[in-house]
């Protein structure tokens, strides 16, 4: 007979066995230096070719030595990326599903996959839509993300679904940033949707996080190091000598503007009440 001491031990014992082979899958999942989602802007004011150097861009910077080198460089020494394309709320498309990457095979099939697809432009643009979606892949990660990142890229502030500044608060809210590459040229249609100061919109308005930036693109010819440089920092967790604010000297762009003054982020959804009569197709 055992007396009770080594009973109630070997009880302990059984129990801690016990919840030891119900290990959740979120307390199983595989650490990643960081699990980041690539929002892609398709509305219809992009022109098919700025779709195509867009898709372009993106498979090869994912590819570049450079971005493999960032990651074999972090404390794991992999991440955990997805991407899609996001133009009106509602209107999302999947092209690459939660896939880890550590190696340089891993990031040229990525960086295939990517280069498969074939953008399709939607309407309207809800900047706010893409970061809830954004929010709900990254609840569906199978990866432990160390830090998790939303990067979103965009033509013009959002002008449908729910007010920007509330998607952005919930990302915060759960220790997520979201950084930006507003897309500042004119080249697609609808222009009379666009903004002259994207770049401080996304600041004010769409940005945020510890260390958030942005990088604007001025022109298409910019975009491959721009995105290129931009998932460097991403990947490696660096935070920008100017945080917040656009990292524009390193493009060629002129001074840096600040993300502190005032600013209106209903400003999209304002241009689309006033001006919807003359387009219907963003």
């Amino acid at each position: 007979m055992l007396d009770c001491g080594m009973a109630e031990w070997i009880r302990t014992l059984f129990v801690a066995l016990g919840l030891a082979l119900f290990v959740t899958p979120a307390q199983a999942r595989e650490p990643v230096d960081v699990a980041l989602v690539l929002a892609v802007d398709v509305s219809r004011s992009m022109s098919p070719r700025e779709l195509e150097i867009q898709r372009d861009g993106y498979a090869a910077a994912l590819a570049h030595p450079d971005v493999i080198r960032a990651i074999a460089q972090g404390a794991y020494g992999r991440i955990a990326v997805t991407m899609f394309e996001w133009a009106g709320n509602g209107s999302v498309r999947l092209v690459l599903d939660w896939t880890l990457v550590e190696s340089a095979a891993d990031a040229q099939r990525v960086a295939d996959t990517v280069g498969r697809s074939q953008p399709f432009p939607q309407r309207r643009t809800s900047i706010s839509g893409a970061i809830e979606h954004a929010l709900a892949r990254l609840e569906a990660v199978p990866y432990e993300g160390f830090r998790k990142v939303i990067d979103i890229s965009g033509d013009g502030p959002n002008n449908q679904g729910g007010p920007v500044l509330e998607a952005r608060a919930k990302a915060l809210e759960r220790r997520i940033v979201i950084n930006g590459l507003p897309l500042m040229t004119r080249e697609g249609p609808g222009g009379g949707f666009n903004i002259d100061d994207l770049d401080v919109y996304y600041a004010n308005c769409v940005i945020g996080g510890p260390g958030s930036f942005l990088v604007p693109v001025t022109h298409w010819d910019q975009f491959p190091e721009a995105i290129r440089r931009k998932l460097i920092l991403e990947i490696g967790g660096i935070v920008p000598l100017q945080p917040n604010v656009r990292l524009a000297q390193a493009f060629g762009a002129q001074g840096l503007r600040s993300a502190t003054e005032p600013y209106d982020c209903l400003v999209g959804e304002k241009i689309w009440q006033q001006r919807q009569w003359m387009f219907d197709d963003r």
